[in-house]
């Protein structure tokens, strides 16, 4: 199943370890996290870190999504239960 993190940027649910909203995070260590990814070029920054609503924690990356934690994690549910979304990202 597929989840769409907004600007037309989807992953496999499979792939996702964690998702988090951005503004519970007030362990220095996630934002090391975040940082170091950067560097590495191993976050897709959807939205600039000051705009992001949440933290996908993948497989092999990092995004930072402007979508909520809450509607992202209600997306991932509805895709398993076997909907769809359109183009947008709203669910049909």
């Amino acid at each position: 199943m597929f989840l769409h993190l907004g600007s037309d940027n989807m992953i496999t649910t499979d792939q996702i370890i964690a998702i988090i909203n951005i503004d519970e995070i007030v362990n220095k260590s996630i934002q090391d996290i975040i940082d170091i990814g950067i560097v590495e070029k191993k976050v897709n920054q959807i939205v600039p870190k000051d705009k992001a609503k949440s933290l996908i924690i993948t497989t092999d990356r990092i995004f930072l999504s402007p979508i909520s934690s809450a509607t992202l994690l209600k997306r991932a549910k509805q895709s398993h239960e076997g909907g769809n979304y359109d183009t947008s990202g709203k669910w049909i």
